[in-house]
C-alpha cells in the first residue's frame, strides 16, 4: 500500500499502462449520486480541479478523511489507483492509513499508493509533480496544520497543473483555516449521526458538509449525506434535513467520526 516520493518518477512512467492506460472518465464532473447536491454543482466535482477539504473540528479530521477517500472513490472506481501524499508529520500525529479500514468504506489498499514526504515543502513539490501526470485520476495532497507554504501562489501551480492533465486534485486541510486559494470548490466536512441498522449492524459513515467557497456558483449550502460503500455512491439519509440553510455561527453538527487509522 506504501512507495517512497522517491519513486514518483517511476510512477508517472508506469501509471498509463494501469487499467489500459487510460484512467480519465470523459464526463467533466464527479457525481455524488446524490441528487440535490450534484445539481447545485452542475453535476457533481469538477473534474481536472482542485477541491479543498477541512474538518469542522479537531475530532472531525477522520470525517474529512473518509470524506476525501470517498470522493476519490467516486472519482476512480474500486480497482483504478489513488495516489495520497501526506508528511512524515501526518504519519506521526494522525497515524498510519488503517488497510480494514479502507475496505471498510469500500477501497481496495492494494490500489492506493502512499507517498511520504520528509516536510511541506517536499509534498508541495511531489503534489505538484504528481498533478502533471496524466495517467492519474484522483490524488489527495494531505497538509496538517496551517501550512504557510500552501499559499495562493502554490494553491495556482496546484490548480495549473491539475487543469493541464486532466487529475482531480483533493486537498486534505487538517487542523487548518481557509485561506484564499486557488481551489475550485472549499468544504467543511464534519460527522453526523448515523442511524441505526437492524440487528446491531454497523451503521454506515454520515457526513454533514457545507459549501464555503466556489469559483464558479454561489456557496453557503449544508448537506447530510450517508455512504453506501457496496455502491461508492452517496445518499439522502433516511433521517430528515439532508439539506439545511446556512446558519451564521452554527458549528457542523458534532458526532462520532469515522476510524480510518490504527
Amino acid at each position: 500500500m506504501r512507495e517512497s516520493v522517491d519513486h514518483l518518477v517511476m510512477l508517472k512512467r508506469n501509471l498509463a499502462s494501469i487499467a489500459g492506460g487510460k484512467l480519465l472518465s470523459g464526463d467533466s464532473r464527479i457525481p455524488t449520486g446524490h441528487a440535490t447536491l450534484d445539481e447545485a454543482l452542475g453535476g457533481g466535482f469538477a473534474r481536472s480541479r482542485v477541491h479543498e477539504l477541512f474538518a469542522a473540528s479537531g475530532d472531525d479530521a477522520a470525517s474529512a478523511t473518509g470524506f476525501a477517500t470517498m470522493m476519490a472513490l467516486r472519482a476512480v472506481g474500486r480497482r483504478s489507483p489513488i495516489f495520497w501524499l501526506r508528511t512524515d508529520a501526518a504519519e506521526r500525529l494522525g497515524g498510519r492509513l488503517h488497510g480494514p479500514g479502507l475496505v471498510e468504506l469500500g477501497a481496495d489498499p492494494d490500489s492506493l499508493v502512499l507517498g511520504i514526504a520528509p516536510d511541506t515543502k517536499a509534498l508541495l513539490k511531489a503534489a505538484a509533480d504528481a498533478a502533471r501526470c496524466p495517467g492519474l485520476s484522483a490524488l489527495i495532497v494531505e497538509c496538517r496544520g496551517q501550512c504557510p507554504a500552501l499559499d495562493l501562489t502554490a494553491s495556482r501551480r496546484l490548480a495549473l497543473a491539475a487543469e493541464q492533465s486532466g487529475v482531480t486534485l483533493f486537498l486534505l486541510r487538517l487542523e487548518a483555516q481557509p485561506v484564499p486559494s486557488a481551489a475550485d470548490t472549499r468544504w467543511m466536512v464534519g460527522a453526523a449521526p448515523s442511524r441505526l441498522l437492524e440487528a446491531g449492524a454497523p451503521s454506515r459513515p454520515m457526513f454533514e458538509i457545507e459549501l464555503l467557497r466556489r469559483r464558479a456558483g454561489p456557496a453557503g449550502m449544508r448537506w447530510r449525506l450517508e455512504w453506501h460503500r457496496d455502491r461508492l455512491v452517496f445518499a439522502d439519509p433516511a433521517l430528515s434535513g439532508a439539506m439545511v440553510p446556512l446558519s451564521s455561527g452554527r458549528p457542523v453538527a458534532p458526532a462520532a467520526g469515522l476510524r480510518l487509522s490504527a
